[in-house]
């Protein structure tokens, strides 16, 4: 894991320097595409050794680890999908009751009499956070 975590440090520092070279020396035209063109080859180059290495390294590890690291990994992911169940059911649902609840608004300043039907059209898209919720407690469940 030392392997990957120095090939994306190199991977940083070569993207970033480039980076900043080019916008130090002020560089345009057929110079620009020179530079952009060394750093997309530097990326991907790194990018394959890195995949490589990463693909090859966990060969020789023992059943019994590799068995450990996954029931390890699979708890990890369990949690990981948990919070974005939740997150991005809430962030939906925020979305919603707010186009559905300035249109409510609207709505109800125009013709006090639709407010039942509009409250119940708020109501739906406050359920999409519970749903997400529920699916969350499932999974950790």
């Amino acid at each position: 894991m030392d392997i990957v975590m120095s090939l994306a440090l190199l991977l940083v520092i070569v993207t970033v320097g480039t980076g900043v070279y080019a916008i130090k020396k002020g560089i345009d035209g057929s110079k620009a595409k020179t530079i952009l063109g060394i750093n997309v080859l530097s990326f991907f180059g790194i990018l394959i050794v890195a995949t490589v290495v990463l693909l090859t390294g966990g060969t020789t590890a023992l059943a019994a680890e590799t068995a450990e690291k996954a029931a390890a990994s699979a708890e990890g992911m369990k949690y990981i999908a948990a919070a974005l169940s939740t997150g991005l059911a809430a962030i939906g649902s925020g979305i919603a009751v707010a186009v559905s609840g300035s249109a409510a608004i609207g709505a109800i300043s125009e013709d006090s009499k639709l407010l039942g039907k509009t409250v119940i059209f708020v109501g739906l898209a406050e359920g999409i956070a519970i749903y997400g919720l529920i699916i969350s407690i499932l999974i950790l469940g």
